[in-house]
């Protein structure tokens, strides 16, 4: 079609005649469609006449206006309503000249079934659904896991699954290492079962001092019952609580809140988020925000707040290492989102600004580090485009890599790598299919042929330069692929093991000559390749021994007759595993809804007799 992809100019006179002076939301497109910026307005129209001022000499504004070729708004009731709805399309969109809170997953919980006759503590993400306490956010899954580490050997309340705990007929090793107190066969009164969960809710709440309070009433009445082997496992638990009270170096009794902490430096952002529940720092986390150069920290922070509480609760109060620029707005659209006065405290006192100042320094810390490493890699980058004689340098690489088990449930892995390293949001895998086992030429050229036929449509970027992990058979594989394709060029290395396949002494195929390049095992720039290589390689071997744990799971139940697959995942949700659905007896299978006593005998028959035929 002639002219799709033809620059026309953004014809905003024409515009401005018929826009709106109520508030709401513009998105402004450029030539392919794409969203390059989001904004609110109070007054639609004066807010966007503002960008097409002749006398306006802001050059960063003028380049964005360059590529604007459409201009699409929402009109809301409120201001408030358009803060919001700029969020939510900033966050879906990312727009490339939006400040972006990027790597903004859902936080983890601890979760505690209080409902059930002997409760659990687990690992929670997501909705919170289910009946019962939840304790948290926490800042990352491995905060929550040490969490419960410690607290299996304080109290040790069960963290099984419902469906391992219904069908144990014995301890299992969780209470031979006295990391569990076995309710599941009757080792423990109901009572004493609940003198834990009790005591595990103190914890989580922060109430050491009442916790430890009730522990010593509890040893010092044993002792005065005689029952001295209680009241050493009393003191024992105050012995190592006291230790897990001295390991948390900062504590404090504010309530919840979160601290955030903001620097930039080199047009690079860094926001420190400091997480404190019941007056305990359950962690933090380190985010850097995507930002249009010019940004200051007070814009960054404008914006991270509203993206980041988008979806999340909001806690009591909130520290901000810089005042807001929309604080009023800002505060409005968050009391109205808790329910109740959100505080905003930009100048704290006391354990408040200890906290602030933390973070501050742990912000400037992280930045430094994140500043460093990126001029390493970028010098690191720079020596191997010279190395390679890639004219116009490297800025993205990405590297495929094979995996599979004798041809079976073959992955292909795509890793990327830029000036600041790995991309993890750019990393893909591919299921490879219809091909023949153990050809890795074939399985290749297909993930590079998916994925360079994607590039062509403009999904992604074409890397700078595209390593293969193995030699001239596996480059010259991905050649063809490409050239079959009509891929745009790109710079083809191979990267394999030397003879003695020692780490150091790799050998380069480069495509475009043919030539072998040997580098020094102490070179800077094969420390790079070595990355990306390794990198694609683990995550290929990732996603080969899941795809294999897939086939595990299902290839088994699928054989027996009349087992369709709703009942399949009946059986896996209530037994969770295939274990404990082969160690199940007839009448335990019978319990689960679908399952009759003959499926079930045939269930059963299958794992102890051995599938028919």
């Amino acid at each position: 079609m002639e002219g799709k992809d033809k620059l026309t100019t953004f014809d905003s006179e024409h515009f401005l005649k018929t826009l709106t002076q109520k508030p709401g939301v513009y998105q402004m497109l450029d030539h392919r469609g794409m969203c390059i910026y989001v904004g609110k307005a109070k007054n639609l129209k004066k807010r966007v006449s503002s960008y097409f001022n002749k006398t306006d000499k802001d050059a960063k504004k003028k380049m964005m206006l360059s590529h604007v070729q459409q201009i699409e708004i929402v009109v809301t009731h409120t201001e408030g309503e358009a803060l919001l709805l700029e969020n939510q399309l900033i966050k879906k969109l990312k727009p490339r000249y939006n400040i972006c809170l990027r790597d903004d997953k859902s936080y983890p919980y601890i979760y505690l079934s209080t409902h059930q006759e002997f409760p659990k503590l687990t690992f929670h993400r997501g909705a919170k659904k289910k009946q019962g306490q939840y304790f948290g956010p926490y800042p990352s899954a491995g905060a929550v896991r040490d969490s419960l580490h410690v607290l299996q050997k304080l109290f040790p309340v069960r963290q099984c699954d419902d469906s391992f705990f219904k069908n144990r007929s014995r301890p299992c090793l969780q209470h031979q290492i006295k990391r569990c107190t076995a309710p599941c066969v009757g080792l423990i009164s109901q009572q004493d079962y609940h003198d834990d969960v009790a005591h595990t809710v103190l914890f989580l709440e922060g109430k050491n001092s009442k916790l430890i309070s009730d522990l010593v009433k509890k040893m010092e009445s044993a002792a005065n019952e005689l029952n001295f082997e209680k009241a050493a496992q009393f003191r024992d638990q105050i012995a190592q609580l006291r230790k897990v009270m001295e390991r948390q170096y900062v504590s404090g009794n504010d309530g919840d809140l979160d601290v955030v902490a903001c620097e930039i430096q080199q047009h690079v952002a860094c926001v420190q988020v400091f997480f404190i529940r019941k007056g305990q720092h359950l962690g933090n986390r380190t985010f850097y925000p995507k930002i249009p150069q010019g940004k200051t920290e007070q814009e960054v922070l404008n914006a991270f707040l509203l993206q980041f509480y988008l979806d999340k609760k909001l806690p009591k109060a909130v520290i901000l290492s810089h005042a807001l620029l929309e604080a009023e707005l800002i505060q409005q659209v968050f009391n109205e989102k808790a329910e109740r006065k959100v505080s905003l405290v930009t100048n704290p006192r006391g354990e408040r600004a200890r906290w602030l100042k933390m973070a501050k320094s742990n912000a400037i810390t992280a930045l430094t580090q994140r500043l460093e490493s990126r001029e390493n890699t970028r010098d690191r980058l720079s020596k191997l485009s010279m190395l390679l004689g890639v004219e116009k340098g490297i800025a993205r690489m990405e590297c495929f890599d094979i995996s599979h088990l004798q041809g079976d449930q073959t992955v292909a892995s795509c890793v990327v790598l830029n000036e600041e390293g790995p991309l993890k949001s750019d990393y893909r895998r591919f299921n490879i299919t219809g091909v023949t086992p153990g050809d890795d030429y074939a399985a290749l050229s297909q993930a590079v042929s998916r994925r360079f036929l994607r590039a062509k449509k403009n999904e992604h970027v074409v890397p700078d330069l595209l390593i293969i992990d193995g030699g001239k058979g596996q480059v010259n594989a991905v050649l063809k692929a490409l050239s079959d394709i009509d891929s745009p060029e790109v710079f083809v290395i191979g990267i394999s093991k030397g003879s003695d396949r020692k780490v150091g002494m790799e050998k380069i195929y480069r495509a475009k000559d043919g030539k072998v390049l040997i580098f020094p095992a102490d070179e800077p720039a094969l420390l790079v390749v070595q990355q990306i290589r390794d990198e694609a390689h683990r995550f290929a071997i990732s996603g080969h021994r899941q795809q294999r744990g897939k086939e595990k799971k299902k290839s088994t139940l699928e054989q027996i007759d009349g087992l369709g697959p709703k009942r399949r995942r009946q059986l896996l949700k209530q037994f969770g595993g295939l274990r404990e659905i082969q160690s199940a007896g007839v009448e335990d299978l019978c319990t689960v809804e679908g399952i009759s006593k003959s499926l079930a005998q045939r269930v059963y028959n299958f794992y102890h007799d051995g599938p028919a035929g």
